[in-house]
């Protein structure tokens, strides 16, 4: 991903409300499947770490995107935006 299209993903997530919240129990499994059944129908997923979360919210983009398969577009405070190229063309965001 190339830092024109990053920019683009960033402008998409910025309007965008957090679908998944990260606590005290940090990354379950449940939690990993929950994202990625997410980035299939969505594409692009922001994540927020609550306050008890005492882990690294970049480290937690960095493990997600790991189990996900995605890629990590931006770690601002404690906000996570992860983005995965989908297969379904009519839903697919279009990168520049």
């Amino acid at each position: 991903m190339n830092s024109k299209q990053r920019a683009y993903l960033k402008s998409i997530a910025m309007n965008t409300e957090p679908i998944f919240r990260i606590g005290k129990s940090s990354i379950t499994p449940e939690f990993t499947q929950a994202v990625s059944e997410a980035l299939a129908a969505r594409e692009l997923v922001k994540i927020a770490v609550l306050q008890n979360c005492t882990d690294d919210p970049h480290e937690l983009a960095q493990t997600i995107s790991e189990r996900t398969h995605s890629q990590v577009v931006q770690v601002i405070g404690k906000k996570i935006v992860l983005y995965k190229e989908g297969k379904d063309k009519n839903k697919k965001i279009v990168l520049p």
